[in-house]
């Protein structure tokens, strides 16, 4: 039997019973909304864990690349929503997962892009599925709801035999939300604006039976998802620090973390040296904006027990600085003695799952398992 004690430093460790009661928390919210799941997997892309989220009720799911969609669909997971506005260059590795039997969908959001999809597909002679991605809050990308390029697009790809899959949306603004009446006014926005857009299609006379919306805070804080078909969010799976200052999850909730080794001291500014730098953390500072700054993570001991007051400060390459959040530790080499071993929660799960080859999963009875992870675009 393997244990945490065996494992070298540093180690992605994940809590699976805290996995598992994050995946049924959100099926069960999903389920209530009276929605389809469709998880998305960039945050794991670890096959035990889409396995769990797919026992749990999940149907389909969403990849940010397409190496991770071949992956899955090897694994026998047909149903999957590429969720990156496609790039014409990829269009022949998309339509080569078609040919096996995956049922992949692909976005676009300009005029151009759907230009380049529609000539692919008829000189392929193939009905590409393709979502149309849609702005709901300015964050990134994604055409504006009431604008004219909506419906350009939609009669581009139509027009061309392609099958108009439906709309999409990530409300990624949630993430600068921290309280829930914010984030039930960015979710209803989501929705509304959404769902705009999929009626302007079908007034048009353009099919669009999906309509997708998704991230963890909205997927959670909605109260209602009328004109919704699929709900899409990731991290809630291990959830984070990020997640914990918006308000969705506590602390105890976070099921990945970063096993650490103390391995020296700066007795004088009251830092202990731990071997986990940015390589094993990431270098993701994604509450140094938030109301809460957790540095590079937040230090428990090694049973995840968190220690109040102290953060992973600062990081090198291979070196990670813990400290008191608000002051100087004069103890700190006896608080924390070389070979100390700790945990390290951290800000964003998903950057700190890329760090690692492998997650060590924790059983409730303490045995590890390997699970792999899948990288590549």
């Amino acid at each position: 039997m393997t244990t945490i004690a065996a494992l070298d430093t540093p180690a992605a460790l994940v809590d699976v019973g805290r996995m598992q009661d994050n995946i049924a928390r959100m099926q069960a919210r999903m389920n209530e909304l009276g929605v389809r799941f469709r998880p998305h997997v960039k945050t794991s892309k670890c096959l035990p864990v889409v396995q769990a989220q797919m026992a749990a009720g999940a149907q389909g799911i969403t990849v940010s690349t397409l190496k991770e969609a071949g992956q899955f669909f090897d694994a026998g997971i047909r149903d999957i929503l590429y969720a990156v506005s496609m790039a014409p260059a990829r269009l022949p590795q998309a339509l080569a997962l078609r040919r096996r039997g995956c049922e992949l969908k692909i976005i676009t959001d300009s005029v151009g892009a759907a230009e380049a999809i529609a000539s692919f597909g008829q000189a392929q002679g193939e009905g590409l599925e393709v979502w149309i991605e849609i702005d709901a809050d300015g964050h990134r990308s994604g055409i504006p709801p009431e604008g004219e390029a909506l419906l350009a697009v939609g009669r581009i790809l139509h027009g061309a035999g392609m099958r108009l899959g439906g709309v999409m949306a990530h409300a990624g603004s949630s993430y600068d939300c921290s309280d829930p009446e914010a984030l039930q006014r960015v979710a209803e926005q989501e929705r509304r604006l959404t769902v705009q857009a999929a009626e302007r299609l079908r007034a048009a006379g353009l099919p669009c039976p999906a309509v997708s919306v998704g991230s963890t805070p909205t997927a959670l804080a909605a109260t209602h998802l009328e004109g919704v078909t699929e709900v899409r969010a990731g991290v809630y799976v291990f959830f984070d620090l990020v997640m914990h200052n918006v308000g969705v999850c506590k602390v105890e909730d976070i099921a990945l973390s970063v096993l650490t080794t103390v391995i020296g001291h700066q007795e004088e500014k009251g830092w202990a040296i731990v071997d986990a730098g940015w390589m094993a953390m990431s270098r993701d500072r994604g509450t140094q904006k938030q109301q809460r700054d957790f540095g590079y993570g937040l230090v428990c001991t090694e049973s995840g027990e968190p220690i109040a007051g102290y953060v992973l400060g600062s990081a090198n390459q291979e070196h990670g600085i813990l400290h008191r959040a608000d002051g100087v530790d004069d103890d700190i080499a006896r608080r924390f003695p070389i070979g100390t071993r700790l945990r390290i929660l951290p800000n964003h799960a998903c950057a700190t799952g890329a760090q690692h080859p492998v997650y060590q999963a924790v059983g409730a009875d303490g045995e590890i398992e390997a699970w792999p992870r899948f990288y590549g675009w």
